[in-house]
């Protein structure tokens, strides 16, 4: 069984090949992959990613990936961006 860090790593590994990583995409693809211990179903029945995996998605990540709220989907950092938290300025 997979933890949450190698799910968290998966996640990385995916902008190998890609600019986005779309959050709706990136839960079934995790649900599928990893198993349902890694998501999990809001009130209002979508699959969310597991707080677990983002915070060490997050550790992974910081100052190479950030959040786009427009988009719902991670994207990597453009050089010389500035951002706040995990969303772009």
């Amino acid at each position: 069984m997979a933890s949450d860090k190698e799910v968290a790593e998966w996640m990385v590994a995916q902008f190998k090949n890609q600019f986005w990583l779309h959050q709706e995409d990136t839960v079934y693809k995790i649900k599928g992959k990893f198993g349902m211990d890694f998501v999990y179903q809001k009130k209002n029945e979508n699959y969310a990613i597991s707080k677990k995996v983002l915070k060490e998605f997050r550790k992974l990540s910081e100052g190479k990936i950030v959040w786009e709220r427009g988009e719902k989907a991670w994207r990597k950092l453009k050089p010389n961006e500035n951002y706040k938290g995990r969303q772009v300025e």
